[in-house]
């Protein structure tokens, strides 16, 4: 399923411009000051439950994901006509007031939540909403929800839909809400020039290094397959101006320091975290690295991440177990 999946997005980022014509985006709901009660009121969608965007809606996947429980995420991007995105060097593209990122996740073929990230006059606005058992709409959730699901590996898991102030914990830099997925470094340059050619973007960005196509990890190297996973999964949180940069850790994909990325790094402060082991990572041993140990847990006060998930990443955690081992001390 998951394959099927990810051969559609991969089709879908060839033929960025290929958004069905008629509905249109409401505009006002975007940059209204109101959160509007359903998913269908902003019009991101011809048919929401077959996930049929509308114009001006353009599908776009990323190279290596967040990981969310297994669920698979169809993402989408509204630009308002006459606007055009930014490029910002390999980094996030810079995307208008009025513009629009919206992500919706399914597990076991059944949609599940979308959450928008609307771009208003004031700034950068997070909602999420919960899909109905009929399939038909996704209502407002401002206080979240939790939800008892089955994962793709069958395990039965809580699930959570975040609140609207949850949204804020990955979100937030500097003190305000932005978006973390649409970085130049972890889109196609396919999906990048089309989107350049339908006139949505300025200018396709010049990246020297992007992250890896996920469903290659298998036949490539360890380190670009590891440092993704945890610039995708981690360094939202893990960088100089994240919520977790009290830690030392940064995990971003363009940082290269050793110490800051945890190698041979004792934590800032022992505890339960830690797990009585002495270093972040430990080259050759990720059996005595807290990255991994932290990694492996679903304990409050362990668990990393700590937030977005409710079951082990096992692809996730063999990737950055791989690179550990494969590192020379």
């Amino acid at each position: 399923m998951r394959l099927v999946l990810a051969a559609a997005l991969l089709a879908g980022a060839a033929m960025a411009v290929a958004a069905p014509q008629g509905k249109s985006v409401n505009d006002a709901a975007v940059v209204g000051a109101g959160f509007p009660a359903t998913l269908s009121d902003f019009g991101f969608f011809v048919d929401g439950a077959a996930q049929r965007p509308a114009s001006g809606v353009t599908p776009y996947r990323i190279q290596t994901p967040l990981w969310s429980d297994g669920a698979d995420k169809l993402r989408f991007v509204y630009l308002p006509a006459g606007t055009k995105a930014k490029a910002q060097g390999d980094g996030l593209l810079d995307l208008p007031v009025g513009a629009a990122l919206i992500k919706t996740f399914k597990l076991g073929g059944r949609l599940i939540e979308t959450r928008v990230l609307l771009h208003r006059a004031e700034g950068w606005v997070a909602l999420p909403y919960q899909w109905n058992r009929e399939q038909t709409e996704a209502r407002l959730a401002l206080a979240g929800a939790r939800l008892e699901l089955t994962t793709p590996q069958g395990q039965a898991i809580s699930y959570a839909i975040p609140n609207k102030n949850q949204c804020k914990e990955c979100h937030q830099h500097k003190d305000a809400v932005v978006p973390i997925g649409p970085k130049a470094r972890n889109l196609s340059g396919a999906w990048l020039t089309s989107f350049h050619k339908a006139g949505k973007l300025d200018a396709v960005p010049q990246v020297s290094s992007r992250l890896p196509l996920w469903e290659d990890r298998a036949k490539l190297a360890a380190a670009p397959v590891a440092r993704g996973w945890l610039d995708s999964n981690c360094a939202h949180c893990h960088n100089p101006a994240g919520s977790a940069s009290n830690s030392g850790l940064d995990l971003r994909w363009e940082q290269s320091d050793p110490i800051a990325l945890g190698i041979n790094k004792r934590p800032v402060a022992a505890g339960r975290g830690s797990g009585g082991l002495e270093f972040d990572v430990l080259p050759g041993h990720p059996e005595q690295s807290i990255m991994i140990y932290r990694m492996g847990s679903l304990e409050g006060g362990i668990s990393m991440p700590e937030v977005g998930r409710s079951s082990i990443d096992p692809d996730g955690q063999a990737a950055v177990t791989r690179w550990i081992r494969e590192m020379k001390q």
